[in-house]
């Protein structure tokens, strides 16, 4: 009895937690340009723009295992130990559900300086929850995890 149940509350509750195609792919084509936006100030270290992007609430489970605020990982690129020679970002899913939106997918970076893994290829998988508030969407929390070092 509990899939008749669930059917119904997919064909009646469902459809009105998602946008339409056209608003789908539109927040879909937002959420890649602020991803990309994100990792370049990454890149950069500038965390103007980061602090722009991000929640008050931003909160990271890091490659380390830790869980982090935007003033730690903020202090952590003042520092030297996030910093990058690259970066990229691959995004394989962006998921839409009202005001949130979820990507996923995988980085490729090559740490330096002071950052653990200097001069290795660090590949991690990602997720990066935004969340649209007052009119713009802003990046509340991420979870990286590094799967390959070469």
């Amino acid at each position: 009895m509990q899939t008749p149940f669930y059917f119904l509350w997919w064909l009646l509750v469902s459809p009105a937690e998602r946008p339409s195609a056209p608003a789908q792919q539109a927040i879909e084509a937002e959420i890649t340009r602020l991803e990309q936006l994100e990792a370049q100030a990454v890149l950069k270290g500038d965390t103007t723009t980061l602090f722009r992007l991000w929640a008050k609430e931003f909160v990271v489970n890091n490659p380390d295992n830790r869980v982090v605020t935007a003033q730690q990982v903020r202090a952590f690129m003042r520092t030297g130990k996030i910093d990058y020679a690259s970066f990229q970002r691959i995004i394989e899913k962006i998921t839409v559900v009202d005001n949130v939106a979820i990507a996923m997918g995988r980085e490729t970076t090559t740490p330096q300086q002071k950052t653990a893994n200097a001069g290795k290829t660090v590949t991690r998988r990602y997720t990066n929850v935004w969340v649209r508030q007052a009119g713009a969407w802003h990046l509340t929390a991420r979870q990286a995890t590094n799967v390959v070092v070469q």
